[in-house]
């Protein structure tokens, strides 16, 4: 059974929330990730009503987060360079690069326009493909972990 934190190790959690350096962090990822979805959009424009650049944003930054959290989850706490590397690009690149407030508009315009199957079809298909995703992100760095450690040959 563990116990419950200190009020110490409490106010030591929540005041690093509020910690500028992380804080500007999460805004300078969250930029750059916004900024890139933003290109992707400009590259590939919706065909026929269909948002595919906010679904492969979505797909990708998915994936890309697995990766990521596999990754800084071996070994060692999430401290120092490495809790700094989850809030730039975990928490502020791929949480500005994906876009789940676009699947939810681009689903209600869809439904809006009287494609309500279409609506429903693009919004179930892009979370269970993105739980995938994710899931694929978390296996392919797992592996790599494995292969970098000895363990897979």
């Amino acid at each position: 059974m563990t116990r419950p934190p200190t009020p110490m190790a409490q106010r030591t959690a929540q005041g690093s929330f509020l910690n500028p350096r992380f804080l500007l962090l999460v805004f300078l990822g969250g930029a750059a990730g916004t900024a890139c979805r933003q290109g992707l959009g400009l590259l590939l424009p919706d065909p026929g009503g269909f948002p595919i650049a906010i679904f492969l944003a979505n797909m990708l930054g998915a994936f890309l987060l697995g990766l990521l959290l596999e990754a800084l989850s071996h070994p060692g706490l999430d401290e120092g360079k490495r809790h700094r590397l989850r809030l730039l690009l975990g928490t502020g690149f791929l949480g500005g690069f994906t876009t789940y407030s676009a699947l939810a508009t681009g689903s209600m315009q869809m439904f809006a326009s009287g494609a309500a199957l279409h609506a429903l079809g693009y919004a179930l298909f892009t979370v269970f493909f993105g739980a995938l995703a994710t899931w694929c992100g978390i296996a392919a760095g797992a592996r790599r972990m494995a292969r970098k450690s000895g363990g897979l040959h």
